[in-house]
């Protein structure tokens, strides 16, 4: 008997960019206590959900099945029954080619609720990513779409080949690699001019994004030399021909460097983002995961003798989250801070003071830790002042001394630690350790610790050779060369922004985008 409270969401997980999944899909994946995903999801996506919920793979890519049809339902039913959230995450709709009707008879059969969340078919946005409108005034008013699975040759073919071909306008046909030559050469068979333009793009709306172009008559052996597999879908009609001056995805001036993200789960949105709209291939690989600190006792102490200090320094975002995460267990008014004088460095650690409406009285004009000191001394002789230092466990030895050669009375209080991250829920990490990357970025010295620890700087430059090192900055270059790794770039603003402008700049001098 099922649960009232069990449900079962089929979610169209959309094409493969992860901004073309619905806010109705992203909503119940942050309530979901289990996912269900295949394999054509990107497994960015993964990431809506918390980090309690159960993600279980279940394959369905043409003959890699991790699970049969009867035993996927029977686990959608029976999770449901728990009185579980379940969301089965397909890739782009569910009924659109993806057996999402089956799945919904199933559950309803088994008494089980279900909602049924619409996704982008790959049909209509993989074409528009390639260049090709799947209609266009022009050439053609309407389009038919049909699976490639099945042999055209068979007797007794559940499609009609003669009428497909005869059919005005665009034709797409999915899943349809394995019989592409057989395909093409029935089309021609049943009356479709040989030289009809054909189109083939794989992993539409991505990163890793290809396109092919030919005709019905040479595309198949165009395909094979290219060595184009599935997934892949095939567009054939007059509309291809609009590629050459339509094609905006692939024009972006970072297509198709592929390049990894290393900044922590929560902090590397932002920097990815900003890479996948200027058209990187982006693995996210979180290195660092914040901590509490180990010594908890020293932050103990500076929460409780708060107002005998003069200045309050943050060297990193993680830094101002953290204590003040603390801060407010022991009080409830942010005036308990008295008439502490707050220093920054960095735009990004200043936007988290100024969030919380306090004003940052010092903040280097470079955004250098140890350009801190030059900064408050243009507000105040450092002499004798009471400096409360709010970073991680393990920080830099330079911001301390240069405050305490500056007769400052300097509290180094660790508000939390960077700890190594090696979870890999969207399979980023198992691709770039497959095939390597064209950059990795690296934000800080602990992303260049940990990601060594993790995977070893000098193996993986052994193994992928053209990989290339991007800094943020001088310290975090630093960190590099102390492991025997020369950073190929670096960037001049130390920002996120910053380190965007550099990647611009070396691979696309000619043309940079803002």
């Amino acid at each position: 008997m099922a649960d009232e409270n069990g449900i079962v969401y089929l979610v169209g997980a959309g094409p493969g960019d992860p901004g073309l999944m619905t806010l109705r899909g992203s909503e119940l994946l942050g309530r979901a206590d289990i996912v269900v995903y295949d394999a054509l999801v990107n497994a960015e996506l993964l990431r809506l959900a918390s980090a309690e919920t159960e993600l279980i793979y279940a394959g369905k890519r043409s003959r890699e099945h991790a699970m049969s049809q009867a035993e996927l339902n029977d686990l959608l039913v029976g999770r449901a029954r728990e009185g579980k959230v379940v969301v089965r995450l397909k890739g782009g709709d569910p009924y659109v080619f993806g057996r999402g009707g089956e799945e919904a008879e199933a559950l309803r059969e088994s008494g089980v609720a279900f909602e049924v969340v619409p996704g982008i078919s790959s049909v209509v946005a993989a074409a528009n990513y390639a260049g090709i409108p799947l209609t266009h005034r022009d050439c053609c008013s309407g389009f038919a779409v049909i699976t490639g699975h099945e042999d055209p040759e068979k007797p007794d073919s559940m499609i009609d080949w003669r009428h497909f071909a005869g059919m005005p306008g665009t034709k797409v046909v999915l899943m349809g690699m394995e019989l592409l030559r057989a395909i093409c050469d029935r089309l021609v068979a049943c009356g479709m001019p040989s030289a009809t333009p054909v189109g083939i793009v794989r992993w539409g709306t991505t990163g890793r994004q290809e396109v092919l172009t030919g005709t019905l008559n040479d595309i198949a052996d165009r395909a094979k030399e290219a060595g184009m597999r599935a997934p892949a879908i095939t567009v054939i009609g007059e509309v291809v021909r609009r590629r050459r001056q339509l094609n905006w995805f692939e024009e972006r001036p970072l297509f198709p460097q592929r390049v990894v993200v290393t900044r922590t789960r929560k902090q590397a949105s932002q920097l990815s983002r900003r890479l996948f709209e200027l058209g990187a291939d982006v693995l996210e690989i979180p290195t660092i995961r914040i901590g509490p600190p180990k010594r908890k006792e020293l932050l103990v102490d500076a929460l409780a003798s708060l107002g005998e200090y003069d200045w309050l320094v943050f060297t990193s975002p993680n830094g101002v989250e953290s204590f003040f995460r603390y801060f407010f267990r022991v009080f409830d008014d942010i005036r308990a801070l008295g008439n502490l004088r707050i220093a920054a460095v960095g735009p990004a650690t200043a936007a988290k003071i100024e969030a919380l409406h306090l004003c940052v009285d010092a903040m280097p004009k470079k955004y250098l830790t140890k350009e801190v000191v030059n900064a408050i001394q243009e507000r105040e002789s450092i002499d004798h002042l009471k400096i409360l230092l709010a970073r991680a466990e393990v920080a830099g030895e330079e911001l301390p001394r240069l405050l305490t050669e500056s007769r400052a009375i300097v509290d180094d209080v660790p508000v939390y630690e960077t700890q190594l991250e090696e979870e890999d829920r969207t399979g980023a990490a198992a691709r770039f350790r497959e095939s390597g990357a064209d950059w990795i970025t690296f934000s800080s010295s602990s992303t260049v610790a940990n990601f060594h620890q993790r995977f070893d700087l000098t193996a993986i430059k052994r193994k992928h050779p053209a990989v290339k090192l991007a800094s943020i900055g001088p310290e975090t270059s630093s960190a590099l060369r102390k492991l025997g790794q020369q950073p190929d770039i670096e960037a001049e603003e130390h920002t996120i922004a910053g380190l965007v402008s550099i990647l611009l700049r070396t691979i696309r001098p000619e043309g940079q985008i803002s």
